[in-house]
């Protein structure tokens, strides 16, 4: 069984949706769920499948701390599934193309510093796209500038409002993220 580490700040509706996807299959494991927000609510539903959680700050993820907390596990996959702290090189040296996060626009579109969740929503409503979708991609030393992995777009109308398109995405994260990081995997 192969092991996935989840990296998390926020309400974890990607992180239990892929641990209840994973719960289901012979390929892998969500053995960890790491957060830097103690109150996120990610930490409730990891417990609630007795996934463990590593709480720490932000101090901590760019010392030793977390990466020997990560190499004492010694996962196949870290997925980062709304995480909102610049990944530091010390971890991506030493996981090299075994980091992928997912970014609710079609990069390299609305990516980069403070581009996540509503801010990128209403960006796309007010420059009136006709599109948006997510990108799953690797992890570099750069804000979403990892190599693409997966796209995919869905079709926005004039009626769309930031929370239409909030709905869309998640629809979108939900089916094609689990089903993204079990192909890596088996690769």
């Amino acid at each position: 069984m192969k092991k996935i580490i989840v990296f998390a700040s926020g309400s974890g509706t990607n992180t239990e949706n892929i641990i209840k996807y994973f719960a289901k299959t012979k390929i892998a494991n969500v053995v960890s769920v790491f957060t830097n927000n103690a109150s996120a609510k990610v930490i409730e539903r990891a417990k609630n499948h007795q996934i463990p959680v590593e709480i720490f700050s932000k101090t901590e993820l760019l010392e030793r701390n977390v990466l020997q907390k990560i190499q004492e596990i010694d996962p196949d996959l870290i997925v980062l599934a709304g995480f909102l702290l610049k990944f530091p090189e010390n971890i991506i040296e030493n996981y090299p193309n075994k980091i992928i996060n997912i970014h609710p626009a079609l990069l390299p579109n609305y990516g980069g510093k403070g581009m996540y969740g509503m801010h990128i929503h209403r960006a796309i409503v007010e420059n009136k796209e006709k599109e948006t979708g997510i990108s799953i991609h690797f992890v570099n030393e750069n804000y979403d500038e990892g190599g693409i992995i997966f796209q995919k777009s869905v079709a926005l109308t004039a009626d769309d409002t930031a929370e239409t398109v909030a709905e869309k995405i998640h629809e979108l994260e939900q089916k094609y993220f689990p089903e993204i990081i079990s192909r890596l995997l088996e690769d």
